[in-house]
């Protein structure tokens, strides 16, 4: 049953993400570490290409720009490095994706508030249950298991590619 409610919301995120794209929308994603890497993972298979040759899709992952993380973490916090980005970039339509393994990262829980504030569908990869994520979210897609961060993380890539496959056949079935 669990596997089964899990496929629903990833096919529930998947239909939020490509709605985005047919509006004209994008994709603003954040996280730390490991969950940064695959912030960058996602978007790279949404700018670039997952299955087939098609038109980019927007896509940024908002932990790339050291110049922006330094100055905002260093002149307000590293707890807004990602929500400045959100409240600069994201725009009402948009969907934010957020990764954190814990669910609890404060960075990763600022910026989906911001997120929501703004009017962009938000959507999380998370272990077990969701931490503060949670509450902030359209769509949870967390893994069947919360410890340890390596199990969290390899199930969030087998849930991303199928994401990214269900996004890019949903927006090529309207090219």
């Amino acid at each position: 049953q669990g596997r089964d409610r899990l496929a629903d919301r990833i096919a529930q995120a998947a239909e939020i993400i490509a709605a985005s794209y047919r509006a004209g929308g994008g994709v603003l994603l954040f996280g730390n570490g490991g969950s940064a890497a695959d912030a960058q993972h996602i978007a790279g298979e949404l700018v670039g290409r997952f299955l087939f040759d098609r038109a980019p899709l927007r896509a940024q992952a908002l932990n790339t720009d050291t110049s922006i993380l330094t100055c905002v973490g260093n002149d307000y916090s590293f707890e807004q490095v990602f929500s400045r980005q959100v409240e600069a970039n994201g725009r009402k339509g948009d969907v934010a994706i957020g990764l954190s393994t814990s669910g609890n990262s404060p960075n990763v829980v600022a910026a989906l508030a911001a997120a929501r504030k703004i009017g962009m569908k938000t959507i999380a990869f998370t272990g077990a249950g969701g931490g503060r994520c949670a509450e902030l979210v359209d769509v949870l897609l967390d893994a069947p298991v919360a410890s340890p961060t390596a199990r969290v993380q390899e199930c969030h890539v087998v849930t991303y590619h199928i994401l990214c496959e269900l996004v890019e056949s949903a927006v090529c079935a309207h090219e």
